[in-house]
């Protein structure tokens, strides 16, 4: 049986989002970096300049609130950010980069730079590349009414 387009672009979305990791990942081990995994390092990156609950990067919707508190708790212990009590909730906990997470932030900065500097001038162009973002944040708006016809929202 053939796959239906929907399909075949579900399966390649997981398939794409996997390479990336294996490349960040390698992009890790090239510079021995092994006390933070790339998962971890997608959390950080996306952290980025700002200081947020673990809760606001859940909302944010890049991860699984179990997975993110897990995440946050390890690159705690190895370094990577630092945590402090909202001045304003003493219940909230905040959390922002500390200067060796300022660091891998940088170098995952540098790699997507080197990496659209490896871009130019192949088959993947600039109008591919804001046709595809077009395309799958129609397919992001399509899952999300999905989701909120399933919890009584529409």
């Amino acid at each position: 049986m053939t796959p239906t387009p929907y399909y075949e672009a579900i399966q390649l979305i997981e398939r794409l989002h996997r390479h990336f990791l294996d490349v960040l990942k390698v992009e890790l081990d090239k510079r021995n970096i092994q006390d933070i995994n790339n998962v971890q390092s997608m959390i950080l990156y996306n952290i980025g300049d700002d200081e947020m609950t673990v809760g606001e990067l859940t909302i944010r919707g890049y991860y699984l609130g179990s997975n993110v508190s897990y995440n946050v708790k390890k690159m705690v212990e190895n370094g990577y950010l630092v945590q402090e009590r909202s001045v304003h909730d003493k219940r909230s906990i905040r959390v922002k980069l500390s200067e060796k997470g300022l660091d891998l932030k940088n170098i995952i900065s540098d790699m997507f730079i080197r990496h659209e500097g490896q871009i130019e001038g192949s088959e993947i162009t600039n109008d591919n590349l804001k046709s595809l973002n077009e395309s799958l944040k129609m397919l992001e708006r399509f899952w999300a009414k999905q989701t909120n016809f399933a919890t009584g929202g529409f």
